[in-house]
């Protein structure tokens, strides 16, 4: 036989043809995106079918919906990270904290519910940063430092050349030497301001229009001032008793109840004006009927440091030994005593969310409180005759003619120091206030009164629902009606005001009076002595027999009673003689009584 001739090239391409083909089925079969190597890896991973083949496109099938579920996998693991990615930091204020961790996670079902709920939160996040974006469109600024520059290091002069022709207009000096040392109050709105001397100058003034509403002299030592209800009418602590003005200067009621005012405070919502006495006396008087409301006595001595809580509306109180209490007009004792120094506390302020107290001390200590915890947060090293918070939470102090201003910049209530203002040499600071939605510090000094400018104090946005800087004289009118309906009593002020709505804890049963007792047992003795029996047969319904079985019935009705009554009231132990208190040993020589 000759040899076959064999076409090696030929064969060559099937080869390759074939390896191709290979190639291609491998690549099909690992759509799914898994490491299994061919046919085998597949049969390892797929679970097997009872009584049946497995064909090739089962095991396609098979990788191909693995493939999807790995896909998933990854979806879910991203869609958390995607979601705070891409909000800016507006919407991530709104979040609800960090999102779930999806990847320790084994069920499916879950991780699916878990990622929708993800996915909705950082849709509402984003709508409600488009609501403040359109009803809250101014943002409050902050002084930014270059590079090593300080904050606190920059001066009025330079912020005055950088702002605005109407915001420098917000700045004033007014000397005033000879009628100070000077106090000053800001309306709700913060549009008037109600200035008083201590030798008795008294003057309103119309902060946008910069126009003095009115100015009078009362001839006697101004303590105190502070608007009531709108900037129609003010209180004024006066030498002897504390007195309510008009806008004319017209004098409407003299409190002579309240005796000699130090301090003065008015709770809005509750139309309560507050005023602390020489004596140390607290009093409440409901300015919409006249009545005194409360009067209690501190017993902790004088004092001229007091503060309102905006968040509870409950009275502090800084004492010469270094305490602060808490006061509300339905308790004759303080809600809380905090000895917060060692030595007579100056001043005293609150936060606007009434969790955070700032105390100033004569021992050159400054402390902030967390009054939810009653704890020390910061210490600092300082002194301070008066305190104030602003409404974004700035701290303004001074210290005679030195006025400091710090601000938590990180969140942790670290507060630091963020600007400085030096009066002249010789003022001396009496009274700090900001102005509500105005980026304006009010200051009350020995020689007049001035205001300087402090970025990012006020709230830059206003709701006029609540204090319009722009009300005409029939929006005045109705909010006063609608505030006078909407008038809080005095039993709702407490520490949580939280608590008002919820359900009261049940009291445990008061034990009955001695008297309700017998009456109740009078009443089980008439029931089962009228109580009738059946007729028995004969031998058994002998009328003894029955007043036996009466007997018994009326005995077992008083028995509960005599328990309940040998439980309460004890029987006493009967009095010993003289003699028989003594020892054994000395009783033979106690003189008997003559028989």
């Amino acid at each position: 036989m000759g040899k076959t001739r064999v076409d090696y090239k030929a064969l060559s391409t099937q080869c390759k043809k074939k390896k191709r083909r290979t190639r291609k089925r491998k690549r099909k079969l690992m759509e799914g995106g898994g490491n299994l190597d061919w046919k085998i890896g597949v049969m390892a991973h797929a679970p097997a079918r009872e009584g049946k083949k497995e064909s090739k496109k089962y095991y396609q099938n098979y990788i191909r919906e693995r493939g999807k579920e790995e896909e998933k996998i990854k979806r879910t693991r991203i869609l958390v990270v995607v979601i705070f990615d891409e909000l800016d930091p507006k919407s991530k204020r709104y979040l609800r904290g960090e999102g779930a961790n999806l990847e320790v996670l084994r069920d499916k079902k879950l991780k699916g519910q878990l990622s929708i709920k993800e996915k909705l939160y950082g849709q509402s996040a984003r709508a409600a940063a488009m609501a403040e974006k359109w009803l809250m469109h101014a943002e409050h600024g902050y002084l930014e430092a270059e590079g090593i520059e300080k904050t606190w290091r920059i001066k009025q002069e330079s912020i005055l050349t950088e702002v605005d022709i109407i915001s420098s207009r917000k700045t004033f000096d007014m000397f005033l030497p000879e009628l100070g040392p000077y106090k000053l109050e800001y309306s709700l709105s913060g549009r008037h301001m109600l200035v008083g001397g201590r030798k008795g100058h008294l003057a309103m003034i119309d902060m946008i229009t910069m126009d003095l509403v009115k100015e009078f002299q009362v001839r006697e030592t101004i303590r105190d001032v502070v608007f009531l209800q709108n900037e129609l009418l003010f209180a004024v602590a006066q030498k002897k008793y504390p007195y309510i003005y008009n806008r004319d200067g017209t004098e409407i009621h003299c409190l002579k109840e309240h005796g000699a005012p130090l301090k003065l405070q008015y709770l809005d919502k509750y139309f309560l004006l507050v005023s602390i006495n020489k004596l140390g006396e607290l009093h409440y008087q409901d300015v919409s009927t006249g009545v005194i409301v409360v009067s209690y006595r501190t017993g902790l001595g004088r004092t001229d440091v007091m503060q309102t809580n905006p968040y509870n509306s409950v009275i502090g109180l800084g004492h010469s030994r270094g305490k602060v209490t808490m006061w509300k007009p339905t308790s004759s004792k303080p809600l809380v005593t905090m000895l917060c120094h060692h030595a007579p506390v100056t001043a005293v302020a609150f936060q606007n969310g009434g969790h955070l107290m700032a105390t100033a001390s004569m021992d050159r200590k400054i402390k902030l409180w967390d009054i939810r915890k009653f704890e020390v947060l910061r210490n600092y090293v300082g002194y301070a005759q008066s305190l104030d918070f602003s409404q974004k939470g700035l701290l303004a102090m001074s210290n005679g003619s030195h006025i400091q201003i710090w601000r938590d910049s990180d969140g942790n209530n670290d507060y630091g120091q963020y600007m400085s203002h030096s009066m002249v040499k010789g003022y001396q600071v009496g009274k700090l206030r900001f102005r509500p939605y105005e980026d304006v510090l009010g200051i009350g000094h020995s020689m007049g009164l001035s205001c300087i400018l402090v970025p990012g104090s006020g709230e830059p946005n206003f709701d006029t629902w609540v204090a319009n800087p722009y009300e005409t004289r029939k929006q005045r009118r109705e909010k006063e009606v609608h505030a006078l309906l909407d008038k809080l009593q005095p039993e709702t002020i407490m520490l949580d005001p939280t608590k008002i709505g919820a359900v009261r804890p049940q009291r445990k049963k008061e034990k009955p009076s001695k008297l309700e007792v017998e009456a109740a047992m009078e009443a089980a003795v008439e029931a089962a002595k009228s109580i009738s029996f059946k007729n028995k047969s004969k031998g058994r319904n002998k009328p003894s027999k029955r007043a036996k079985k009466k007997e018994e019935a009326v005995l077992n009705a008083k028995r509960s009673f005599l328990e309940l009554q040998d439980d309460e009231w004890p029987m006493k132990k009967p009095k010993l003689d003289e003699v028989s208190q003594l020892s054994k040993s000395l009783q033979r020589f106690a003189r008997k009584k003559p028989s």
